[in-house]
């Protein structure tokens, strides 16, 4: 097994943190796995991507050309990584951001209101667990369990307070893919 992924989007969406929870989940599971952040100087606003490898066997190159499944956050990462995803590969697409609609016809898209969605839970902040749910659901590339436990690790004894509603956020995004099959 070799997945190929990336997560885009401006700095501040949650694209690092989302590839950073994949990343830790696959651990958790016994996975090789790397994960390569790559962001512009500005803390917030600026471009942010990265790429995360799954696999069974030590992991060659964090570089990713070609993805199994991409998760583009605004309309730029759109434009830039869409062509980027393998013939059968994924497309999560922030359609509360991004009016336009995939042109490939050769791969899966799914589109996840992630803002309006958290915003119905109370808390903007949950928008990027919203698509990670979404993620987790279409590629099964790892459980859901394995990213609250990675999730609790990363939030630590201080915030697991926030367990919930994060959980719950994974839960309606990994709901809007399912309704999308």
């Amino acid at each position: 097994m070799l997945e190929q992924n990336i997560f885009a989007g401006f700095g501040g969406q949650g694209a690092l943190l989302m590839g950073q929870l994949l990343a830790m989940a696959s651990m958790i599971e016994g996975k090789e796995v790397s994960w390569l952040p790559s962001y512009g100087p500005e803390m917030r606003g600026g471009t942010a991507n990265c790429s995360v490898v799954i696999s069974d066997e030590p992991v060659a190159s964090p570089l990713v050309t070609n993805a199994n499944s991409i998760v583009v956050l605004n309309r730029p990462s759109l434009t830039k990584f869409e062509s980027h995803v393998i013939p059968g590969g994924n497309l999560f697409i922030n359609s509360s951001v991004i009016p336009e609609k995939s042109e490939r016809n050769d791969i899966n898209v799914y589109y996840v209101p992630m803002t309006e969605v958290a915003y119905e839970l109370g808390n903007v902040k949950v928008s990027n667990m919203v698509m990670l749910g979404a993620f987790v659901e279409a590629t099964q590339c790892v459980k859901m369990e394995s990213i609250v436990e990675a999730l609790r690790h990363k939030l630590g004894e201080k915030k697991a307070k926030l367990i919930p509603m994060n959980e719950e956020a994974l839960n309606r995004g990994a709901q809007i893919v399912k309704d999308q099959k």
